[in-house]
């Protein structure tokens, strides 16, 4: 696997807030197909989606009643892209085994078998739960490169 230290880039992190509701996978999800194509890194974009929908859409039903936001952050570095979801809620989330009739409880299953790897970091006031996805290293678009910016 390529670095991505072999590249003339370095893209910043970027994160967006989000209202805690019913549109706010839909415009996750957007918002990382709009980074990871300016990244030029898309090759697990289904993959991010698809665990950004899970993540996001616990952050709504379980990141506590006064929350006014949820916050998206995207970083890479090296060959790992991560993908982090922040909330106001002090309760970690735990990978459970629903029952077969359940019709919820297995979004952190998801996670589980599409990221690399994911886990939960607690802060102050809030907690972010992320996952990362190993990405090959591709040369971004000319436009994005900080050497082809005047």
């Amino acid at each position: 696997m390529t670095s991505f230290e072999d590249f003339p880039w370095d893209p910043a992190p970027r994160q967006q807030s989000f209202r805690p509701d019913a549109a706010a996978a839909a415009a996750a999800r957007r918002f990382a197909q709009h980074t990871l194509t300016d990244w030029a890194i898309a090759e697990r974009l289904d993959d991010v989606r698809l665990c950004l929908s899970e993540l996001v859409a616990n952050a709504v039903v379980h990141g506590g009643a006064e929350a006014d936001a949820i916050l998206v952050r995207f970083s890479v570095s090296d060959h790992l892209l991560r993908l982090e979801v922040h909330d106001s809620a002090a309760a970690l989330p735990e990978q459970n085994l629903p029952a077969d009739d359940a019709e919820s409880g297995r979004g952190l299953l998801l996670v589980a078998a599409c990221a690399d790897a994911w886990g939960v970091e607690p802060h102050p006031g809030h907690k972010a739960v992320w996952a990362e996805f190993e990405v090959a290293a591709a040369a971004m678009p000319a436009l994005a490169c900080p050497a082809a910016v005047a």
